[in-house]
């Protein structure tokens, strides 16, 4: 197909993704002393500081989208700030050379920076379900994706659902031609365009994919293959802020609760805060996908299930051991939790 430039990443593959993850922190080394000031992470204890951040595209991230939009954890003296990445890739190569502090991270790319060696845990849920296949018309079955092109991210909960998808089926990536992307918006035209035959993406990409293409089927939208609420992305933050600032750790934890809570309360009003600024789809199809990926801070009862994709990761390639309930540090969700128990109260889904 097109290289980088273009719509897809022509040369993408596991190895050039591991090899990127790794070297993740010689990169941030390499940067210009300017850019690398500009990225470097806040590390102070101190009235104000700012927390920098990478977050993804999809419902997933409306938490930490409305957390900055509404500057959520302002009150408690903490200043949200994201840093933009140009691709996905970036948003682990970022995070796993400490670029940022914490990222709103799809599991599976989380998984890769542990493996590695990254100091990082998982903190906190972001978003569940919503990772969704979307086929062309006559498309009906995993038998009918033999010899189709598919659109996906690499080492994305977007990869893995497929491969467990098309696994359960007696099939494998070999049965498909396996076609990466760039960004979320990226995805959705080429499958809109017709460049790819199926695809698997986040809302509200997905509902735009099939109502912008007659005839698309939702082969699944992974509650039939995984059950309901599993988890898509997390909360992950670097070790050195967790043990140096954990007000602020808790002061972002909380923000997300807010904006949960906000979310369930007024739907509206989040997606007219987020759709253009973060979303670039319709209003209309925000609406029909809002409820299909929703926020769920508290993902402790997700442990187990992130742990079991580590499986599909390994076969997949992208880490040479599985994961381990060390990746995870649920007591500063606990300690807010404890300290805002009217505030958790009010969330509608929780672990």
């Amino acid at each position: 197909m097109c290289d980088r430039d273009g719509t897809f990443y022509g040369k993408f593959s596991r190895r050039g993704f591991l090899k990127s993850t790794i070297a993740s922190t010689a990169a941030a080394i390499a940067l210009p002393p300017a850019i690398a000031a500009l990225l470097a992470p806040a590390t102070a204890q101190a009235a104000g500081l700012t927390v920098k951040a990478t977050h993804g595209t999809g419902f997933c991230n409306m938490g930490i989208f409305l957390a900055k939009e509404r500057a959520l954890a302002k009150a408690d003296g903490v200043n949200l700030e994201f840093v933009v990445t140009p691709s996905n890739t970036e948003i682990t190569t970022m995070f796993g050379a400490g670029l940022v502090d914490i990222s709103m991270i799809p599991y599976s790319n989380f998984m890769t920076l542990y493996d590695a060696g990254a100091p990082v845990r998982i903190i906190a849920g972001g978003g569940v379900q919503g990772c969704i296949i979307v086929a062309k018309e006559g498309i009906k079955s995993a038998a009918d994706l033999k010899g189709k092109t598919f659109g996906t991210f690499q080492a994305d909960t977007l990869e893995v659902l497929p491969y467990d998808y098309l696994k359960k089926a007696g099939l494998g990536f070999k049965d498909v031609q396996i076609k990466y992307l760039n960004t979320s918006p990226e995805l959705a035209q080429a499958y809109i365009a017709g460049a790819v035959d199926a695809i698997c993406h986040i809302e509200p990409y997905a509902t735009q994919c099939v109502t912008s293409r007659p005839g698309s089927t939702v082969l699944t939208d992974g509650i039939d293959l995984y059950g309901p609420g599993y988890s898509d992305c997390v909360l992950a933050a670097r070790i050195p802020l967790l043990e140096e600032n954990p007000a602020a750790v808790k002061a972002i934890i909380k923000a997300l609760m807010v904006a949960q809570n906000q979310a369930e309360t007024d739907k509206m009003a989040a997606l007219k805060d987020t759709v253009g600024p973060y979303y670039k789809t319709s209003m209309e199809a925000a609406v029909d996908a809002s409820s299909k990926q929703p926020i769920v801070v508290d993902q402790r009862g997700q442990t187990q299930f992130i742990l079991d994709r580590g499986q599909s990761m390994a076969e997949l390639g992208y880490v040479k051991k599985l994961p381990d309930k060390a990746a995870f540090d649920w007591s500063f969700l606990e300690q807010v939790i404890a300290e805002n128990p009217d505030l958790y109260a009010s969330l509608k889904m929780k672990s």
